[in-house]
């Protein structure tokens, strides 16, 4: 009875040990704290450019849409102030690809997010290798209009062009804290990808190991960080210029593996 207890004892302090350090063990190895003003660090961030996608509409890399200032970064949606542009608006959009990417691990990101009907900022990811839907996306966050919730959600061909999007389910919505702060995170494992807002797991999306298809997981690749402050498109509605300017302002940005 005793070697019992002894051995239940120990198999209770291994446990605690392991789960502190999982819980305690991520190791920074990425970061902008926003601290120099003006464009973004080049050294870390590109501007995603003009595209046909509905995010990249309006894209531009103009500091009037894109600036670090006061230890922050501001991305912002605004009417376009430029006369040779058919563009009605202008929009802040930068990424870490060609910079910096990763495979596997923890981010997190501490922004603030304004409302008005048209409105789309985004905290998300994209696999380096391939073309969209089959090189995956991560949408840590996205919001829309005067929503006070936000998304999160998973994207691949197996979810996007097979229409798997119950097995298992790919998205959630959650609450956050309105006019406010807010850290949203992600810690991507081999099997898993849990999703957070201020610590709190809200959502959960596992690697299907008999998967039949082989595009279920498309996330055992690098992946590159996209934040952006968007205008527009089929999923937000149309944008009214009462509501302008639209601003995500971000804290930081913290990467850990």
């Amino acid at each position: 009875m005793r070697l019992f207890v002894g051995l239940l004892i120990a198999s209770q302090l291994m446990f605690s040990s392991g789960a502190k350090c999982q819980k305690h063990g991520w190791k920074l190895i990425w970061s902008d704290e926003f601290s120099s003003n003006g464009k973004p660090d080049s050294s870390k961030w590109t501007f995603s450019g003009r595209g046909t996608a509905d995010w990249k509409c309006y894209c531009t890399d103009d500091t009037a849409t894109a600036l670090v200032k006061g230890g922050f970064l501001y991305l912002r949606g605004i009417e376009s102030n430029n006369p040779s542009d058919t563009a009605k608006y202008m929009t802040g959009c930068i990424q870490t690809k060609g910079k910096f990417s990763f495979k596997y691990g923890k981010l997190e990101v501490r922004a603030k997010v304004s409302a008005g009907q048209g409105s789309w900022p985004a905290i998300w990811l994209l696999g380096e290798n391939g073309t969209w839907p089959d090189n995956g996306e991560i949408d840590v966050m996205e919001h829309l209009n005067f929503d006070t919730i936000f998304y999160q959600t998973m994207h691949s061909y197996y979810i996007d062009k097979l229409n798997h999007r119950k097995d298992p389910q790919y998205f959630t919505t959650a609450a956050f804290n309105v006019n406010d702060f807010n850290v949203y995170g992600m810690e991507w494992f081999a099997d898993r990808i849990d999703l957070f807002i201020n610590g709190k797991k809200t959502f959960s999306y596992p690697k299907i190991l008999n998967d039949t298809t082989g595009k279920q997981w498309p996330f055992d690749q690098p992946f590159y960080i996209i934040l952006d402050q968007a205008l527009g498109g089929n999923w937000p509605g149309p944008v009214n210029k009462k509501d302008l300017p639209q601003q995500m302002i971000v804290d930081w940005v913290r990467v850990y593996q």
